[in-house]
């Protein structure tokens, strides 16, 4: 089964830092291209940032530039986000996603961070 787990949410102060991870089963990380988008209430969908390793590209949208960097671990098959100099605006569910050949059609279920000031 093709499957994405979040984890690494919780609770941070302005200005620190946080890693989250999206552990992949059933394809390999190496493969296809995965992204984090994150949602916060009241708000759209936001991406965030997406790696497609074997082509070696990375791409950030405007929040996460500069402070956010996306990464894999083939060795666990898993996908970070190391989040740093967060803000409260950064507060919300974070979602790891696939694009499994149509499109992202593989969610995760998400990872709440909270950012306070």
């Amino acid at each position: 089964e093709v499957r994405l787990v979040e984890s690494g949410g919780g609770l941070v102060q302005a200005g620190g830092s946080r890693r989250l991870s999206c552990a992949a089963s059933g394809f390999s990380v190496r493969d296809y291209e995965i992204a984090w988008f994150r949602q916060a209430p009241g708000k759209e969908r936001e991406w965030i940032a997406h790696i497609r390793d074997k082509e070696d590209l990375k791409d950030y949208g405007h929040s996460a530039k500069g402070r956010f960097t996306i990464s894999t671990d083939y060795a666990n098959n898993t996908v970070y986000l190391q989040m740093s100099r967060l803000i409260p605006e950064d507060t919300a569910v974070y979602i790891c996603a696939l694009d499994y050949g149509l499109g992202y059609n593989i969610w995760g279920q998400g990872t709440q961070v909270t950012v306070s000031s």
